[in-house]
C-alpha cells in the first residue's frame, strides 16, 4: 500500500516538473478568508470586509441508504436514493482597526441550519408542543484577533482554522474539483477542522509557515467509519479543555505554478470530556499523532492536486473499550476505534475552453477532471480489535467545473466508491453551484 502512495507521488511529481517554468497563473494567490494569509485583502480605503461562499448540491446514490447495508450487504442490491442539501453557506465580516489589529469572523450554516417550530397537539388538551423541523447547524467556525508585526510575524488569537491537510486550508467550494469535500480527508479528520488558541504565522520568501496551540481532540467522540473526525465537535454548550494540541503548516511556492505543502498535529485526547476519570484504570492518554502531505498546480491550463494523510492514535485498544461502554443515551458512537489511518488521492484537470483562444469572456473555466483516491479509517487496528473491511474504499471520479467567472462554480460528478469484495459498490451522480468571494 505504501509503495503505491509513494507510486501516485512520483508519477505526479513527473507530471509537474516540465512546465516548471511557466508563467504562475494562480497557486500564489491567496484565499481572501478562511485559513489564510489576512494581510493579504486589507485595503486602507476598505477597513471592513464582507463576504463568505456557499454551495447547493443535488445527488442520486445508486445504492441503498440503510444503516444494515454493510452487515447485510446481499439484501440491499439494486436500490436507490436521492438527496438535495445546502453543505455549507458561510457568512464572512472582518475589520482592520488600525496599527496591525485586525477581526475576522465566519458563521457557518451547515445543511441549511436548524429549525424547530410550535405546533398545537390536539390529543393533549390543545397543548403547545415544540418539534424539530429540521436537521442542520449553525456554528461559528472563525472569531480571532490578530495582530500583524511584520509580514514574517502574525499572531492570531481565537476560534481558528487548523490547517492541516489540504482541504482545511483550502475548503471553500471553488478549491476542489468534487461537487461535495473530498471525502478522502472528511472521512477522518474533522472538516472543516476549527478549534479555540493561538496560532503565529508568516512569509518569508516563497516560504508560508504556521504554528498552533490549541484544545485537543475528544477521544469519546472517535469511531471505526469516522477515526477522530468528530473529536473537535462538542455535544456542550462549550468545547472542554483538559488536554492541549500542537499543529503546524509549511507551504513553498518557489515553483512558478506549484505549491508544495506539509503538516502536521500532535495531541493528547483523552480526558477531555464532563467525566474524564473514565480512563484513569488504563493510564492512556490517546496521543494522535498526523502527517500530511499535499501538492497544488496551477498553470498552462492544468489544475491538479495531492494529497497524502497518515495518522495514530495511541492507546485505541483501551479507548475501544471505554467507549463501547457507554450507556445508548450518550453523545459517543461507542465503537471501536483503528490505531492508524490513511488517505491519499491525485486529481487533475484542463480547461477545455483554452483551446477557443477568441472567445468572448476570457475569464471563462471548463475543466474536465478525473480523480482517483483511497481511504481506509481503520488501516491498522490493535491486537483484539476487529479489522471492518467496509471501512476500506476507493474513490474513481469525473466531471466538469464550469467558471462563468471568477468565484462562481457549475460541478457536474460521477463517483464510483468501491468497496471490499462482498460489500455493494457506491456509485454516485452529483451536480452543484458554489461561489466563494468579497461583496463589500
Amino acid at each position: 500500500m505504501i509503495q503505491r502512495i509513494f507510486l501516485l507521488l512520483f508519477l505526479f511529481g513527473v507530471c509537474l516538473s516540465w512546465p516548471a517554468a511557466a508563467q504562475d497563473t494562480g497557486t500564489m494567490r491567496m484565499q481572501t478568508f478562511g485559513a489564510s494569509d489576512s494581510s493579504s485583502v486589507w485595503s486602507k480605503a476598505r477597513r471592513l470586509q464582507v463576504g463568505g461562499y456557499g454551495e447547493a448540491v443535488m445527488q442520486r446514490m445508486f445504492y441503498s441508504d440503510s444503516p444494515s447495508r454493510y452487515s447485510y450487504a446481499d439484501r440491499y442490491t439494486n436500490e436507490s436514493h436521492g438527496r438535495v442539501d445546502l453543505p455549507h453557506v458561510i457568512v464572512y465580516i472582518g475589520y482592520d482597526f488600525g496599527r496591525g489589529w485586525k477581526l475576522g469572523s465566519e458563521i457557518e450554516f451547515e445543511h441549511g441550519g436548524t429549525g424547530t417550530t410550535y405546533e398545537i397537539e390536539r390529543t393533549e388538551a390543545e397543548e403547545y408542543e415544540t418539534e424539530i423541523e429540521k436537521g442542520g447547524e449553525v456554528a461559528i467556525e472563525q472569531f480571532w484577533i490578530e495582530k500583524t508585526f511584520a509580514p514574517y510575524a502574525n499572531l492570531r488569537m481565537g476560534h481558528i482554522i487548523v490547517p492541516v491537510g489540504l482541504t482545511n486550508q483550502h475548503h471553500m467550494p471553488t478549491e476542489f474539483f468534487s461537487v461535495l469535500r473530498p471525502e478522502e480527508e472528511s472521512a477522518i479528520l474533522p472538516c472543516t477542522w476549527h478549534e479555540t488558541g493561538l496560532s503565529f504565522w508568516g512569509r518569508a520568501g516563497a516560504w508560508r509557515y504556521e504554528a498552533l496551540f490549541v484544545a485537543g481532540l475528544d477521544a469519546e467522540r472517535f469511531s471505526d467509519a469516522g477515526w477522530i473526525a468528530d473529536g473537535a465537535t462538542s455535544p456542550y454548550e462549550f468545547k472542554i479543555a483538559n488536554q492541549y494540541a500542537g499543529a503546524m503548516r509549511i507551504d513553498n511556492h518557489s515553483i512558478k505554478g506549484l505549491r508544495l505543502g506539509a503538516s502536521g498535529y500532535y495531541g493528547y485526547s483523552v480526558d477531555n470530556s464532563l467525566k474524564p476519570k473514565r480512563y484513569e484504570r488504563y493510564n492512556v492518554r490517546g496521543i494522535v499523532t498526523i502527517g500530511t502531505f499535499d501538492a497544488v498546480y496551477d498553470d498552462h491550463h492544468i489544475l491538479a492536486r495531492a494529497n497524502v494523510v497518515y495518522g495514530n492514535l495511541g492507546g485505541s485498544k483501551d479507548i475501544s473499550a471505554v467507549n463501547k461502554r457507554f450507556p445508548s443515551a450518550s453523545p459517543s458512537p461507542r465503537t471501536d476505534v483503528a490505531s492508524d489511518a490513511l488517505s491519499y488521492y491525485v486529481e487533475a484537470g484542463y480547461d477545455v475552453l483554452s483551446f477557443f483562444g477568441n472567445r468572448r469572456y476570457k475569464d471563462n473555466r471548463l475543466y474536465v477532471y478525473a480523480h482517483y483516491g483511497y481511504y481506509d479509517s481503520m488501516y491498522r487496528t490493535a491486537e483484539g480489535i476487529a479489522d471492518k473491511a467496509w471501512c476500506e474504499r476507493t474513490i474513481v471520479s469525473a466531471g466538469v467545473n464550469y467558471f462563468p467567472m471568477k468565484g462562481l462554480v457549475i460541478k457536474a460528478e460521477y463517483l464510483l466508491r468501491k468497496l471490499a469484495d462482498g460489500y455493494n459498490d457506491e456509485p454516485t451522480v452529483s451536480i452543484g453551484v458554489g461561489y466563494s468571494g468579497f461583496f463589500l
